[in-house]
């Protein structure tokens, strides 16, 4: 019975699936003893009804009838509870069923949300860790309250605070968001930030606690599944209470930088102005960012993020580098215990919203594209956006001898061999790629320059001999060689939808040819952002840095 049933809820978890064999054996065994029980009452109450007589003849007399009746309770009785017992089978079946839907759900929160449930966890547990996780504190009786609360509704009495949490206090520093709390033994809790999962039985020492994370007397250790103390914490914390002889107190929020999803941390990196490195690779002004650095870190800000311009680092001949500047940046953020993310951009700044400094592309590139401007993305009247290199040329070698993805490449690779001590001591945690315009992964078709207003559509920026030489490749492998063309009426920047052939409701977009011509649109611009980003992935092989498409505007 129990393998059929298996089969019909498909139980994965051998934890559960015991369980739930346990539990309809359980209630087995209490209906089959209470059946005994009362078969067996029934048995003293025809006994109490013979036992007025007093002869024994009478009582050998009376014993057949009591075996009788005995045996109509065993036989009549089987018949009159068939249909219970049916009830009953199917009772255990949705019981079984329900169990099963339950163990999956608990199996999946504690392999994909690192909730630990204990075994036998039902919904109060399961809401308990959600109120955890938004970092409010759970008693073990269930008595539940905000985190910030410097008291605990529930307990009779709190713990006195020395002079030192009397200060902290005075200070409002609000408690770190993500937190362990200790409970009774034999309970646990969900532990946010830690890939491991660890029993909340928390340990402090009953020295004054301080706000200094660097002070060594101020940490406590926390003990681990196996028993043994697996590592050694600060403690600040704005209230401590007592409960059954166990303290609560709050973890800082030290975090190793990773994935914080899930969790209710969120590292803050401010980004720097764009012109705090000038044309010449040097910090436009030292000392006004130095103060602002040390603003930031007073704060408890994470970090900060920074662009690398091409046009500033490779402004003059190709390959040749210029990182002082950044050098220069990348030590003050060391000094202050800071954090870097790193955008690499290789696109023009100025002529987007936002934009208060002029960075072109490196002056090599401009003078390459004077003499050959079809290196630029092109609309159909014949306009040049030199705000970034147009991505027919990411395989062409029009680049002195290089490919543009090669220039990308290239850049990259000198960066992390400038800057290997950052890599190897935490200080870069993020190396952000650009794409396109703006550091996007798009296509330039809104430029302000060419006269486009919001809510403009923009145009097509296909026109280029490179762009329009794969668009004759893509349309002769379809055996539509006439298709090499781009859309003739889809307005100009300005349009509406509706005011165009090819955007209007039954338009030619969703004609064979409009589908064709989206389809290799769309995928030239993602095998541009592939082709990058494999390259970075190379590039900065073993760093544990993640290089992605990122938006600045």
């Amino acid at each position: 019975m129990a393998t059929s049933m298996q089969k019909l809820v498909g139980v994965s978890e051998e934890d559960d699936e015991e369980e739930m064999e346990m539990d309809v054996k359980e209630e087995d065994d209490e209906d089959e003893e209470n059946g005994e029980k009362q078969i067996a009452a029934q048995m003293m109450i025809g006994v109490d009804e013979v036992m007025p007589s007093t002869s024994s003849s009478d009582q050998f007399q009376y014993q057949p009838q009591l075996q009788e009746q005995v045996s109509n309770q065993g036989g009549g009785g089987g018949a009159r509870r068939s249909r219970p017992l049916e009830e009953k089978e199917r009772t255990k079946l949705r019981e079984r069923h329900r169990r099963a839907i339950t163990a999956r759900i608990l199996a999946g929160l504690r392999r994909h949300g690192n909730y630990n449930l204990r075994v036998r966890a039902d919904i109060n547990d399961v809401i308990a860790a959600l109120a955890r996780e938004a970092g409010w504190v759970v008693l073990p009786d269930g008595t539940t309250f905000p985190s910030r609360s410097q008291s605990s509704p529930a307990a009779g009495t709190s713990a006195g605070m020395t002079s030192s949490s009397s200060q902290m206090v005075s200070q409002q520093i609000p408690p770190p968001p993500a937190t362990l709390q200790g409970v009774s033994s034999g309970y646990r809790t969900t532990v946010e930030y830690n890939a491991c999962r660890m029993k909340s039985v928390f340990m402090p020492t009953p020295s004054p606690y301080d706000l200094s994370s660097t002070a060594p007397a101020q940490s406590s250790g926390v003990v681990a599944d196996g028993g043994e103390q697996t590592e050694r914490l600060p403690l600040i914390a704005g209230s401590l209470q007592v409960i059954n002889d166990k303290q609560i107190i709050g973890l800082p929020t030290k975090l190793p930088e990773r994935d914080f999803a899930g969790t209710p941390f969120v590292p803050v990196y401010v980004m720097l102005p764009l012109g705090v490195i000038n044309m010449k690779c040097e910090l436009a002004d030292p000392d006004g960012l130095l103060k602002q650095l040390r603003v930031l870190k007073s704060i408890n800000v994470d970090g900060v993020m920074v662009d690398c311009w091409w046009g500033i680092v490779e402004a003059h001949a190709p390959q040749e580098y210029n990182w002082n500047g950044y050098q220069r940046l990348f030590q003050m953020v060391r000094e202050l215990k800071l954090k870097l993310q790193v955008v690499m951009s290789f696109h023009e700044c100025g002529g987007s919203v936002g934009d208060d400094v002029c960075i072109p592309l490196p002056h090599w590139v401009a003078e390459i594209g004077r003499s050959n401007p079809e290196i630029f993305f092109t609309d159909k009247e014949g306009r040049r956006n030199p705000e970034c290199l147009s991505w027919g040329i990411d395989k062409e070698r029009v680049l002195r001898g290089r490919t543009a993805v090669e220039v990308y490449f290239d850049y990259m690779r000198s960066f992390r061999v400038e800057f290997d001590e950052f890599f190897e001591d935490g200080i870069i945690s993020m190396v952000e790629v650009g794409l396109g315009p703006c550091g996007e992964l798009r296509y330039p078709s809104c430029p302000v320059k060419h006269g486009w207003r919001y809510p403009g559509i923009g145009e097509f920026q296909c026109h280029d001999q490179y762009m329009l030489k794969s668009l004759r490749k893509a349309a002769e492998m379809r055996g539509h060689s006439f298709w090499a063309r781009g859309p003739d009426n889809a307005g100009s920047y300005n349009s509406q939808p509706h005011e165009t052939g090819f955007f209007c409701d039954g338009g030619d977009y969703d004609g064979y040819y409009g589908r064709f011509f989206l389809n290799w649109y769309s995928q030239v611009l993602l095998n541009h952002g592939d082709r990058v980003l494999s390259l970075a992935k190379l590039a900065f092989d073993g760093t544990c840095i993640t290089a992605k498409a990122f938006s600045c505007c």
